[in-house]
């Protein structure tokens, strides 16, 4: 266990591989309440979607509370997570998701237009800003989206909290006071919204919906919820997506012959994001905590610990991704021999079953809108080192992906 503990402190994603490697599927390891088992592989996740009654995520994502609040969907289990998900999720057709193109387009150039040749430009966090004030101004509103530079000063005190250990959580409560401090002040700004929009229900945006929204008994969200849903879909959106942006930008820039490609094709910048997913998921690990034992596999699960998937492992298996290390956007053309589309248990960066991410659809369409802003008006130099992913919620780059600027259009 303390091997194991330590490994993932210094080195998660080569421990996770390790564990794989050298142990098969199903992992147990350490005691109550850390005990930890590992369902690793597409049959497990397959097994864990298929069974969401056997497990609640509110004790597994218990570390996210400081940021997304007591009714957020990502800790929310059985009967209330089934009405919020159907209230929340016509929010998120494609109708709505696609209104916000331009403004995405928009928010790419007013960045960009503040770069220079020559410049050495932190576009991990260039982006992260974009993105941020793209999700608030698309699902919130302009008034919000203009308190863009603070609503993120706030939220990434709970964002810092959220990526230390749980235990290390516990034994800060100072840090723990000033995310909760932080959070409150957010969640004033939402309400104020909200009130506006109680005046407004024509407002059109994701917020005007979910204030709107109805279920066929006629009952809403409460306040508290909207303000939940809120403020983790800004937090969990720009976090994850920016992160993405990244990954995505980091390995075409160094891939010459990719890069011209998906300057020419919307349909190879697709792919590119896609590929982006897989190598660098957002969430490295998803926990479950089980209602009760169960077998898998010719092991008994006993229900005193959290089981955990792995999309990380998944996704870099060569039985189901062939030579799964390199950057191929390719792989995901339906016309090339040998194309097999993944299950939703094969490729999973949004997670997957009664959970999968809601914002996903919302996330791919921004990450694709950005990346050919980047690309029809940026030239920039690949990195002169190599850039390593650090954290498990976010998998963002570590140090952030600096990168000269060569020219702009």
């Amino acid at each position: 266990m303390s091997r194991h503990v330590l490994a993932m402190l210094r080195d998660p994603y080569r421990e996770l591989m390790r564990l794989d490697r050298e142990h098969g599927p199903v992992i147990q390891t350490g005691f109550p309440p850390l005990r930890f088992t590992y369902l690793l592989g597409p049959a497990a996740n397959q097994f864990v979607f298929a069974n969401s009654g056997l497990f609640r995520w509110r004790e597994a994502f218990q570390v996210l509370l400081p940021v997304g609040g007591e009714t957020a969907l990502i800790v929310s289990d059985g009967e209330p997570h089934r009405r919020r998900r159907r209230l929340v999720q016509p929010a998120f057709h494609h109708r709505h998701i696609r209104a916000h193109a331009e403004l995405m387009r928009a928010n790419a150039d007013a960045e960009l237009d503040t770069w220079r040749p020559g410049q050495v430009v932190d576009v991990y966090q260039a982006f992260r800003a974009v993105v941020r004030r793209s999700t608030i101004q698309a699902l919130f509103g302009p008034r919000l989206a203009a308190d863009e530079p603070e609503l993120g000063r706030l939220l990434q005190i709970g964002l810092d909290l959220v990526e230390r250990p749980p235990l290390v959580q516990q034994l800060s409560p100072l840090a723990r006071r000033r995310a909760a401090r932080a959070r409150a002040e957010v969640a004033d700004r939402v309400r104020a919204e909200i009130a506006r929009r109680d005046r407004d229900p024509e407002a059109g945006d994701v917020l005007a919906l979910l204030v709107a929204a109805r279920d066929e008994d006629g009952a809403g969200l409460s306040e508290t919820e909207v303000v939940d849903q809120v403020i983790s879909l800004i937090a969990a959106g720009y976090d994850t997506t920016s992160a993405a942006m990244s990954w995505v930008i980091y390995e075409l820039v160094r891939d010459p012959a990719a890069l011209a490609r998906a300057k020419e094709s919307a349909q190879y910048r697709e792919w590119a994001v896609n590929e982006a997913l897989r190598l660098y998921p957002p969430a490295v690990i998803s926990a479950r905590k089980p209602v009760r034992g169960f077998d898998y596999a010719g092991h008994r699960i006993r229900a005193d610990g959290l089981v955990i998937i792995s999309p990380y492992v998944t996704h870099r298996l060569p039985e189901l991704f062939p030579d799964p290390l390199r950057f191929d956007p390719e792989r995901w053309d339906p016309a090339r021999p040998g194309y097999r589309k993944p299950g939703p248990h094969e490729f999973l960066p949004f997670s997957g079953g009664a959970h999968r991410c809601i914002g996903a659809s919302f996330a791919t369409m921004e990450l694709t809108v950005l990346l050919d802003r980047l690309l029809q008006r940026a030239e920039l130099d690949p990195p002169t080192e190599p850039v390593r992913p650090v954290t498990l919620t976010a998998m963002r780059p570590k140090g952030g992906l600096w990168l000269r600027v060569r020219s702009l259009a």
